[in-house]
């Protein structure tokens, strides 16, 4: 395999694929990333087993051929040559190595057969359809903070996405939760998407999804069976598996008797929670919303660091109200609702209260009280 490309380029497609691989595998090829180099294009390929991702680029290719080369060594190698250097690979001088030249700098890295290399891209992925990615974008950024991390609860350990129906329209919905909080964001269904089956996105997938969307052009293609997906991008595919388990029934933590709603300004809201939870105990991060009339108090106690309260206008109809969150719970939520306006609908001090945009039905948040 002989090529030139341009430092840049290789660079980007690099930082790609190299993410997913771990720093520590028991199986050595997992540690590399697969070049391939035919008509003139690059093609970079990493695994985890779980998680696989493509990235091509333009190459001048002399000679086509492929290879597997230490994915990290590989990048760090190419992060530090300077800004615009042409970069020469080459695997016919030496067996089982590649060479990098750059300038007056040359690297010979020790390879492994492309025949030990894991595929995962087999198998048929019969529900397919696109999106754009300002809507994949949403999706997650949206729900990806409500994800757990308690790994005993894998099945909680992503996002769902599925077909769902809100008063009559069809609508494709995310969904995350850790147990304390939940987050739902649901954007039209896309055409071609109707029939697909529930699916869990896993974290990592999330991750790396998350890091392509900003890189790419206007829409995405999604194909997906009942184990596994794949999103292509202009230059990059990601194929993961997905989470092998039941998502528990969402709908049942969203509480329906809801009667108290408050509304105020989301912005004011967030800096006021964000003030007083700095006097609160680093362990609990509680603060407490004591709502009355037209007001909106506030507070926060430490043993160790004293009180703080401040008050705000609110538009609020219900009986007097106290009802305790963790500040952190309440600012990741607060942080996602997009319009000015932020409504609060709550029960009592004991029940899980509804977090949603004003005007916006398509952003919903449970979060579960804490006792202050």
């Amino acid at each position: 395999m002989k090529l030139t490309i341009e430092r840049a380029a290789l660079l980007k497609s690099l930082g790609h694929v190299q993410s997913v691989v771990e720093r520590r595998n028991t199986i050595p090829v997992l540690s590399n990333v697969k070049l391939e180099a035919a008509d003139g294009r690059l093609s970079l390929n990493a695994t985890d087993m779980d998680l696989e991702i493509t990235g091509s680029v333009e190459a001048e290719v002399g000679t086509s051929g492929a290879t597997t080369a230490p994915a990290h060594t590989l990048y760090e190698i190419v992060r530090r040559l300077p800004e615009g250097a042409q970069v020469e690979f080459d695997t016919g001088a030496e067996d089982g190595h590649l060479t990098l030249r750059s300038g007056r700098s040359r690297f010979t890295l020790a390879c492994l057969p492309t025949e030990d290399f894991p595929v995962m891209s087999g198998g048929d992925l019969p529900h397919a359809f696109e999106l754009s990615a300002g809507d994949l974008r949403a999706l997650i950024d949206r729900t990806r903070f409500a994800i757990s991390t308690e790994e005993t609860r894998y099945y909680l350990n992503g996002i769902y996405l599925h077909a769902a129906n809100r008063d009559g329209v069809d609508v494709l919905r995310a969904v995350a939760t850790d147990g304390h909080r939940l987050a739902s964001i649901e954007i039209p269904l896309p055409a071609d998407a109707a029939g697909m089956p529930g699916i869990i996105l896993p974290r990592k997938a999330v991750t790396e999804l998350r890091k392509l969307i900003d890189e790419t052009g206007d829409t995405v293609a999604v194909s997906l069976s009942e184990t596994k997906i794949r999103f292509s991008f202009d230059d990059a595919v990601l194929i993961s598996k997905l989470i092998d388990g039941t998502f528990p029934d969402y709908q049942r933590v969203i509480p329906a008797d809801n009667d108290k709603e408050l509304e105020v300004d989301r912005k004011l809201f967030a800096d006021a929670v964000d003030r007083v939870s700095a006097i609160s105990s680093e362990k609990s991060r509680a603060v407490k919303l004591s709502v009355s009339g037209t007001t909106l108090v506030l507070s926060a106690n430490s043993p160790d660091s004293g009180s703080a309260t401040e008050e705000l206008e609110v538009t609020y109809g219900g009986d007097d109200l106290e009802i305790g969150f963790n500040s952190r719970y309440l600012l990741d939520i607060t942080q996602q609702i997009e319009g000015d306006s932020a409504r609060l609908t709550m029960a009592d001090a004991a029940s899980p209260t509804i977090l949603s945009e004003a005007d916006d039905g398509s952003a919903l948040y449970v979060l579960m009280p804490m006792r202050v």
